[in-house]
């Protein structure tokens, strides 16, 4: 499986982007897909996955929201509100399921990441 994110940009606090992650493969429907986030000198972060139910990081909930379309083999992260906090590198992941989504061990294939920039 390879993963191509798209999307990422500079955005005013408040403002909102919509990340893409293309999937190759014909096995899509049965990967869990998930966002995570790095920022400088912090450690990766769970941010939303879509493995069946939808789950979402503390820090984005209410903001962000994940979805799929099985039929493009894409997975997208709509990101409303943003915040400068919310600055980071963000990579898509699949991995096989069943797995613990928040968890970034548990996932096999990473994108290359996009970046994401909220300043004013």
């Amino acid at each position: 499986v390879q993963l191509v994110e798209s999307g990422g940009g500079l955005v005013q606090p408040g403002g909102s982007l919509r990340l893409s992650c293309a999937a190759s493969g014909r096995t899509f429907s049965s990967y869990a897909m998930g966002w995570f986030r790095q920022a400088p000198g912090k450690e990766r972060e769970f941010v939303a996955a879509s493995g069946g139910s939808k789950f979402y990081g503390d820090s984005v909930k209410g903001r962000f929201t994940i979805s799929r379309d099985n039929a493009k083999n894409t997975v997208y992260l709509q990101m409303n509100s943003l915040k400068p906090e919310d600055t980071a590198v963000y990579y898509c992941a699949a991995g096989k399921l069943p797995l613990i989504v928040t968890r970034h061990h548990d996932y096999d294939y990473w994108g290359q990441g996009t970046q994401v920039t909220v300043s004013s």
